[in-house]
């Protein structure tokens, strides 16, 4: 009977992909002057400028090659695939448009007509927004197995320099689902949260320690759990002193930190944390039973996602 299924949710099978022309972050159109205008120290490693990764392709396809990586992980055949989660900080400003980039999904995932959630305007919180909508829906008894897409490109190579990281391409994916004995890759949803405040959300506005620290404290009260306990902070690739100074602020320790992923793979939209995740656990650094934070801050909101490795 439906009432007794279990609907315990997991996270699986985090995957992504990267604009494919990698570039050194020296060569970017603009740096130069970029850093020049901010008045910036033009030390790479104190910031943490590396890599960017440029594709010359759409989010349509990117969402599909990530996609693909996930359902290939899990082992899922596409008709396993019940409901769909897009997430994006920029969709075709056509609705018209809006359509084609849906079949294109569809198609190229080969995922027929399941019905399709498109997650916006919490710019890189937005991949959290729509793992909590996914987990919302399998927790409910609505859907068994959502696949989850989050895929960004910058508009043009202008918007690929901010005061606050260097942008990629990409898009990642995974599945959140009903817990599955036995299913590799498979991290038990403890819980999440989040903090906003409304009057910070205007443009320019910095990210804000106290709301992390406000999102925690909802979220630990309500798993039980001490920031002590968690084995890594898997948060945004901004450049590295903001990273430090703001997660530290929040009462994280350095050593919960990993900002490799600053310097190789640049700031992916909303991906990041997925990617930090998937890179984590293809190194062999998930412990089992270890609990990992997914965190996103933008202006006026924190959002954050704690798994526990299955």
């Amino acid at each position: 009977m439906e009432e007794t299924e279990d609907r315990h949710v997991v996270l699986r099978s985090p995957r992504y992909v990267l604009g494919e022309v990698e570039t050194d972050h020296s060569e970017i159109k603009g740096f130069a002057a970029f850093v020049d205008e901010r008045r910036m120290v033009p030390d790479a490693t104190m910031w943490g400028w590396g890599s960017v990764h440029r594709t010359e392709l759409d989010t349509a396809t990117l969402a599909v090659r990530a996609g693909r990586q996930t359902l290939g992980a899990a082992g899922a055949a596409p008709d396993e695939i019940d409901a769909l989660v897009l997430c994006s900080s920029t969709f075709p400003s056509e609705v018209g448009e809006h359509g084609d980039l849906i079949a294109t999904v569809l198609h190229g995932l080969e995922l027929g007509d399941v019905p399709v959630t498109g997650i916006t305007l919490n710019r890189c919180a937005s991949l959290l927004t729509g793992l909590q909508t996914a987990a919302a829906m399998v927790a409910a008894g609505r859907h068994r197995t959502v696949l989850v897409i989050t895929t960004d490109a910058v508009p043009d190579e202008s918007a690929r320099l901010a005061d606050f990281a260097l942008f990629s391409d990409g898009a990642a994916a995974c599945l959140v689902a009903r817990r599955v004995d036995g299913a590799p890759e498979s991290y038990e949803w403890v819980g999440d949260a989040h903090a906003q405040d409304p009057a910070s959300m205007l443009r320019g506005t910095e990210i804000s320690a106290d709301l992390a620290k406000a999102a925690n404290q909802r979220l630990f009260a309500e798993t039980g759990i001490r920031i002590d306990q968690i084995d890594s902070l898997l948060h945004h690739n901004t450049f590295l002193p903001i990273v430090m100074m703001k997660e530290v602020q929040a009462g994280f320790r350095p050593s919960q930190l990993d900002t490799s992923n600053i310097t190789r793979v640049g700031h992916c939209f909303a991906a990041d944390p997925l990617i930090n995740l998937a890179d984590r656990q293809s190194v062999g650094g998930i412990r089992p039973d270890g609990l990992y934070l997914l965190a996103s801050s933008v202006s006026g909101l924190r959002m954050c996602v704690l798994l526990r490795a299955v």
